[in-house]
């Protein structure tokens, strides 16, 4: 019975732990994904125990007042089919309050989602190739962007600013930022994380396919002969062009829902998603 569970919110170590189930589950987190996740809202995380055992997590990030990212739903297997999954659902629900949901499902729960109010909006594809090749130049580290350039650049593609998340993700320690600019503005930037396996790119903007090639490129430099992710939308043409042409192959896709309208963003400069788990 799922009253024998008990949800709290996350302290210490329990996001990390959360972090390795999904990496148990082949989602393959980032190596400081957990400082990253916090900053955007500490209070947006939960744990499930039964029993005084962690068997379930939920994260239910709030940016601003008027949208939301669930992720890291997850129940251990051994603890499935008891209906646990059902509380740590709630307690995201109230945790987001009116807001606009969004989230990244799996195939299959996206049947699960839809009856509980999220609509499909677009699919997005993970794709793995290798790292490695000459690196095209041209960019500047994008560590030297002010951080107001990135912020706005990064609010076109995003529903919502987010920059306390934003200002973690692209300091994090192993991490790698690319910034393309033209004249004095700021034309597109990549960020690489190291992951449990090899790094994952994203987010990925540009503003326009060309350039959104040559900062993969450059990315992919960066990354030696480790394994390289790029989460793209499947409502960017280009983006999936652009996978293509490096060769890239499909791993799985995910849902991108929303509980009210998609919102309006700019798609076309999105050649990779930031994270599954944040939107």
């Amino acid at each position: 019975m799922s009253a024998a569970l008990i949800v709290r919110k996350m302290v210490g170590k329990d996001l990390a732990l959360a972090l390795d189930w999904a990496a148990e589950e082949g989602w393959n987190p980032g190596l400081r994904d957990a400082q990253c996740f916090y900053a955007a809202d500490p209070e947006g995380f939960f744990i499930g125990e039964f029993e005084g055992e962690p068997v379930g997590s939920v994260s239910a990030v709030r940016y601003g007042s008027g949208f939301g990212f669930l992720g890291l739903y997850i129940v251990r297997p051994a603890y499935r089919g008891r209906g646990f999954g059902l509380k740590l659902w709630r307690r995201a629900m109230d945790h987001f309050g009116e807001r606009n949901i969004g989230l990244d499902g799996v195939a299959a729960q996206e049947a699960n989602y839809r009856k509980s109010g999220f609509r499909l909006a677009y699919r997005n594809i993970r794709q793995r190739s290798e790292g490695g090749g000459a690196d095209p130049g041209g960019f500047v580290d994008l560590a030297s962007i002010a951080f107001g350039d990135i912020a706005a650049y990064d609010a076109t593609a995003f529903p919502v600013p987010r920059p306390d998340f934003l200002q973690a993700w692209i300091g994090q320690r192993g991490g790698i930022g690319l910034a393309a600019v033209e004249g004095r503005t700021l034309t597109g930037y990549g960020v690489m994380r190291p992951c449990r396996e090899g790094f994952k790119i994203g987010p990925l903007l540009a503003d326009d396919a060309d350039l959104a090639d040559t900062l993969l490129t450059g990315l992919k430099a960066r990354a030696g002969a480790a394994p390289i992710f790029l989460d793209t939308p499947e409502s960017n043409p280009a983006a999936l062009a652009l996978a293509r042409r490096h060769g890239m192959a499909r791993v799985f896709e995910t849902a991108r829902m929303y509980t009210k309208a998609a919102p309006e963003v700019r798609i076309d400069r999105c050649f990779g998603v930031t994270t599954f788990e944040l939107g």
